[in-house]
C-alpha cells in the first residue's frame, strides 16, 4: 500500500498535500481500494468555507456511495476538473492527479493533529 510520507492522514482516509496556506485534498489509496471503481464524484462546495469533518462533496463506486470529509477547516478553491471526465483517475493516481479539491487552509493548527504516514500505516493495520 502506498503511503507517501509528505501528506498527512484523517482516520476518514482523506489526504492534505500542504502547500503554503493552501492545501490539495483527496482519498487515500487504501480508501480507494475499499470503494472500489469510482464511477461519479460529486463536489457543489466550490467558494465555501466548510469546517474540519464537514461534507465537502460525494463518491459513487460501483459497490456505494460515501461522503466526503474536510480533514481541516478551508475554503474550497477549486474541485479537479479533471475529474467529472475521468473520476477512476482517484483509483489509478490518488495521491497525484486524483485529488479532488484545492482549499485555502482556514486553521493551520489543525494539520497537527492528523496522521503522518506511520501513524496512518499503523492505523489502516487495525
Amino acid at each position: 500500500m502506498n503511503i507517501p510520507e509528505n501528506l498527512r492522514y484523517s482516520t476518514d482516509h482523506e489526504w492534505i498535500r500542504v502547500e503554503g496556506d493552501f492545501g490539495f485534498i483527496g482519498i487515500t489509496e487504501f480508501a480507494s481500494h475499499e470503494l472500489g471503481d469510482i464511477v461519479y464524484l460529486e463536489v457543489e462546495t466550490l467558494d465555501e468555507d466548510i469546517m474540519m469533518d464537514g461534507v465537502f462533496g460525494s463518491i459513487e463506486a460501483v459497490k456505494t456511495v460515501s461522503d466526503l470529509l474536510m480533514p481541516v477547516s478551508g475554503k474550497v478553491l477549486e474541485v479537479n476538473g479533471l475529474l467529472e471526465t475521468n473520476p477512476e483517475t482517484i483509483n489509478t493516481d490518488p495521491y497525484g492527479n486524483g485529488w479532488i479539491i484545492k482549499i485555502n487552509i482556514l486553521d493551520p493548527s489543525q494539520i497537527d493533529g492528523l496522521m503522518d504516514a506511520a501513524a496512518y500505516a499503523k492505523f489502516i493495520a487495525g
